[in-house]
């Protein structure tokens, strides 16, 4: 979200960013934010004014009853004028009331369009309408496709009689697993390597709420995401749509909304933390094979990268999180790329994003197993994220002193891993041509020291 006084004086750079992110729809907000903040402005100023001649014309009732006890032969002119001014003082009390309404009403209308008006990108980002135009910037690790085939990463997966689809659609619908034996073990077992690599790396571990209330979920993303992603508790004995509760679709949401409100010390930044949770997201749409299995999925698991920091540090940080990604990746013996976010690809929040993609035998091309994003104070202003700054300043002396501020913190989020997706890259990347799967050495501690999966005699394919 922007500062209303930030596009009231820069309209131009406001209207431009929102063409470069291809959302021409949006254009007229930008004029109409401006005329409602005005309006506001005036309403609230009007209602001071009135609040100020109130406090006068309190002090002149007050002489008026006073020159009435000393001059009691004037008493009743005194009082009369008194009466007067306090009729006055009534109207023009429910004239301020209705003018603080009013600009009560306006400011509503104005918070509820700066939620709409995109966060102004960075100049690096490409310009494109949509994922088509995104740019590769680097690759890491060779791509490799084998000289035998590899099977669908459901297959895979059965062969070590590690997935079930068939129950979980009788349970729970399409877009749901069962996981078992070595598989569900490797899966738990990428997940507590993702934790260990990134406390190794300086981040604090954290277990946060896995459902949060809807204002902090306006706090932390964009309307159309929240339609598109999550998931609603429905409550009928909840009267308040602010306290109603939603399943989060990554552990980001309730990660940065606990600073909600807060102003953070300044020698505690940066605040770097790595959350585990379940994320459930609705997933809308039909895709093709290589998306179903557990690719596209209403439920999964995920260990998160979260930094609230100074501005002056978020881009040096975004770098870090993402070269995190590729570190974690390629310890486990898979290849991957960085996929610069065009515009258009970026959602509203986010001011630069890349996504780390992982090398797929099988499709022989890569697919999205991280996104690291950079969101500036766009959270912080809708939370009210801050930290207290110090400063110097020179006072009426001329002396320097030190003072403090708050000011805005900037958020970044990234994907560690989020399997069981990080698992299809996995198994494809590590299959023998056997059908065993190698265990890479930095996981092996997590899978009881395990070199090697075998796959099992008895194979019961999946059924999707």
């Amino acid at each position: 979200m922007l500062d209303i006084k930030f596009i009231r004086d820069n309209p131009e750079v406001v209207k431009q960013n929102i063409r470069n992110k291809f959302q021409d729809e949006k254009l007229p907000l930008v004029d109409q934010v401006i005329d409602l903040y005005a309006r506001q402005l005036e309403a609230k100023q009007a209602a001071e004014a009135l609040q100020a001649n109130r406090n006068a014309l309190s002090k002149q009732i007050g002489a008026l009853k006073g020159r009435a006890k000393k001059e009691p032969e004037k008493a009743a002119e005194y009082d009369a004028q008194a009466a007067a001014l306090q009729e006055q003082v009534v109207r023009e009390a429910e004239e301020r009331e209705r003018l603080e309404q009013q600009a009560s009403e306006l400011a509503a209308q104005v918070r509820e369009i700066l939620l709409k008006i995109p966060n102004i990108i960075d100049p690096s980002v490409p310009i494109g309408p949509d994922d088509s135009h995104n740019v590769e910037v680097q690759r890491f690790g060779e791509a490799k496709v084998p000289d035998f085939e590899i099977p669908y990463h459901a297959d895979i997966m059965a062969a070590f009689n590690g997935l079930d689809l068939t129950s979980a659609r009788r349970v729970s619908g399409t877009g749901f697993y069962y996981l078992l034996g070595d598989i569900a073990r490797l899966h738990e077992a990428v997940l507590a390597y993702a934790r260990d690599f990134m406390i190794d790396k300086g981040f604090t571990y954290v277990i946060p709420p896995y459902m949060i209330r809807g204002e902090m979920v306006e706090g932390v993303m964009s309307f159309p995401e929240m339609d598109a992603m999550m998931y609603k508790i429905e409550d009928p004995d909840n009267k308040d749509p602010r306290n109603s509760l939603y399943l989060i679709g990554t552990s980001e949401h309730s990660m940065i909304a606990r600073f909600n409100g807060q102003i953070i010390p300044e020698d505690q930044l940066p605040l770097t933390l790595t959350s585990y949770s379940p994320c459930f997201r609705k997933e809308k749409g039909s895709h093709g094979l290589e998306e179903r299995g557990v690719y596209r999925i209403h439920q999964f698991e995920k260990q998160e990268m979260i930094v609230i920091c100074k501005p002056e540090d978020s881009m040096a940080w975004y770098e870090k999180l993402w070269q995190n990604s590729v570190e974690l990746f390629r310890s486990l013996d898979i290849p991957v790329r960085q996929l610069e976010c065009c515009s258009g690809d970026l959602a509203d929040l986010k001011v630069k994003s890349c996504d780390i993609e992982a090398w797929s035998p099988r499709q022989q091309k890569y697919f999205e197993v991280c996104s690291c994003s950079n969101l500036g104070d766009a959270q912080a202003r809708r939370l009210g994220i801050r930290y207290k700054e110090s400063y110097e300043a020179t006072d009426k002396k001329g002396k320097t002193v030190t003072k403090t501020r708050t000011v805005l913190a900037h958020t970044l989020n990234n994907t560690c891993v989020a399997p069981p997706r990080m698992l299809i890259a996995f198994l494809e990347n590590n299959l023998q041509a056997d059908g065993s799967v190698v265990i890479p050495e930095a996981l092996r501690p997590y899978m009881g020291g395990k070199a090697k999966l075998g796959k099992v005699s008895t194979y019961i394919p999946p059924q999707n």
